[in-house]
């Protein structure tokens, strides 16, 4: 399989946006369902041996190993999750076994994105009548990653519509130690994504804002700033 170059590249500020139900905030949603203390317990016992991420810092995901995992730092369960909580169809640099941390170099990259794959969901029920939070993380990235913004011929792995060619030169690059892809944006011209395979390459994690994807109708949401976390 032909392998794409590698570029040095130090970015700061890429944009990450995960639906703000799964950011902590108190009590757990558990709760919610719970008849009383034991009934709570015996849930969080259930949710605990099926939760992918707390399997892995067991070490008992074949994915991922806990030495892979980050500890002691912001957000490091926000970061640990992207990589233990794989789509079951994979993605399109990541197989169903293992997680990437997706980021794009702009914000309005990420949220292409997102409004994309969340209109296909409504798609596929007919109900583009929806609002939903997502809230935005920030991380800086420093080093060397495969890149396929050039012309060499990677525009399989660019597919719209297949993961296929992408997951396979995934893979290969994974086992081959690299640290993950900087690639251009599918869901908008000009817009630069980057999908990272290492946790222990995620640097300064932060909180931005949270913003509201409004369905009215159309498959294309209005994006409104919901909250900043940044003064």
């Amino acid at each position: 399989m032909k392998l794409p170059p590698v570029t040095a590249i130090r970015q700061q500020d890429t944009h990450r946006l995960i639906p703000s139900k799964y950011s902590k905030s108190g009590d757990s949603v558990l709760t919610r369902i719970a008849d009383d203390a034991d009934h709570l317990h015996a849930i969080f016992d259930l949710d605990h041996a099926t939760n992918d991420r707390l399997l892995a810092e067991n070490n008992l995901l074949p994915g991922i190993g806990v030495d892979e995992l980050v500890f002691g730092i912001s957000y490091y369960r926000i970061v640990n999750a992207a990589f233990t909580h794989a789509n079951p169809l994979g993605s399109r640099f990541n197989s169903p076994d293992r997680g990437a941390w997706y980021a794009g170099f702009e914000l309005e990259t990420s949220q292409a994105e997102i409004a994309f794959h969340k209109s296909v969901e409504l798609a596929e029920i007919d109900w583009f009548d929806e609002s939903v939070t997502y809230d935005g993380y920030l991380a800086d990235f420093g080093g060397e990653f495969h890149d396929i913004r050039g012309p060499e011929g990677f525009a399989d792995c660019l597919d719209p519509e297949s993961y296929q060619a992408s997951q396979n030169l995934a893979d290969r690059l994974l086992n081959d130690g690299s640290a993950g892809i900087v690639y251009p944006g599918v869901r908008r011209d000009g817009g630069t994504c980057l999908a990272c395979f290492r946790p222990a390459l995620m640097n300064n994690v932060r909180k931005s804002a949270r913003y509201r994807f409004t369905w009215s109708g159309e498959p294309e949401p209005a994006i409104e700033i919901e909250k900043s976390f940044i003064d």
